[in-house]
């Protein structure tokens, strides 16, 4: 009797102890089904962020192809305004310049029909002279050299003098008139310059 309670007592043991075993694989079952539901959150967390950047990347993408579009416009229209201000910078100075031309021919015609030239040359010097207060206001400023030291920043020597009635290296004869536009220089004069006579250089050495 004592064998058989000992027998069912430990079947009954056993018997527990199955049922203790049994627990283990749903209490895992439940942590798997816990992690990839973690997981799926991280992958759809994942996809709206990159969906996020990738919209983005397109508004970045819109926005520099519109910069590039205003920017190409703005050099074409840059490129047009430069073009019409070449062509047309001089029209005021031209429209001043144009009386001048138009007293110049009315000169010339009325100088076919008369015999006294004086008035001709008066009236050629008054035109001269208008047209030099013109170009005065557009900066347009000449300048003398004649009787002056030979100055090679604004004038180019065309030929030597031998002369005892200047100093050497002083401007003696102008033949083309400098001109300096707003305090730059526009043209150079061009000059005949002095020197001193072959016989006082002799004498000199």
């Amino acid at each position: 009797m004592a064998d058989t309670g000992n027998k069912e007592l430990s079947k009954g043991s056993e018997t527990g102890g199955e049922g203790v075993s049994e627990e283990l694989p749903e209490a895992k079952s439940h942590k798997n089904h816990k992690k990839k539901s973690e997981k799926d959150r991280e992958i759809e967390e994942l996809k709206k962020r990159l969906e996020e950047k990738e919209r983005e990347a397109k508004e970045n993408l819109d926005r520099l192809l519109r910069t590039a579009a205003d920017f190409e416009n703005y050099k074409k229209r840059a490129a047009r305004e430069k073009e019409d201000w070449l062509k047309y910078a001089n029209e005021d100075l031209i429209k001043a310049i144009l009386p001048f031309i138009d007293n110049l021919e009315r000169a010339v015609q009325h100088a076919e029909k008369v015999v006294d030239t004086g008035v001709l040359i008066e009236g050629i010097r008054l035109t001269l002279q208008q047209i030099h207060q013109t170009l005065s206001r557009f900066g347009l400023v000449a300048f003398d050299s004649v009787g002056k030291p030979f100055d090679p920043e604004r004038q180019e020597a065309m030929l030597m003098v031998e002369t005892d009635q200047l100093e050497p290296n002083q401007v003696v004869e102008e033949f083309q008139k400098g001109y300096l536009l707003n305090e730059r220089l526009l043209r150079p004069a061009m000059v005949s310059v002095s020197k001193a006579p072959a016989k006082e250089s002799q004498a000199a050495e």
